[in-house]
């Protein structure tokens, strides 16, 4: 189900981690040539993403949210 990116924040490793709206948490690494996601790693490409909206398989599974770190999306780091 598409679920719109609504803040970020970084786990214990440091990797970007999508807050979207539905309440699940979503990683999006930046790791080529696997997976290539070069807005993840400037503050300007992770605003232009807020309100996009990325596949979240959790809703397809009927998961329950996830804790969420804090109402501010992170993304100046």
């Amino acid at each position: 189900m598409k679920q719109r990116i609504t803040g970020y924040h970084q786990d214990d490793e440091n990797h970007w981690v999508a807050q979207l709206a539905c309440g699940h948490n979503q990683h999006v690494r930046h790791d080529p040539p696997w997976v290539n996601r070069p807005w993840v790693v400037t503050p300007e490409g992770r605003q232009a993403m807020l309100g996009v909206e990325l596949d979240c398989k959790k809703c397809d599974e009927g998961a329950p949210a996830d804790e969420q770190p804090g109402p501010q999306a992170i993304v100046s780091r």
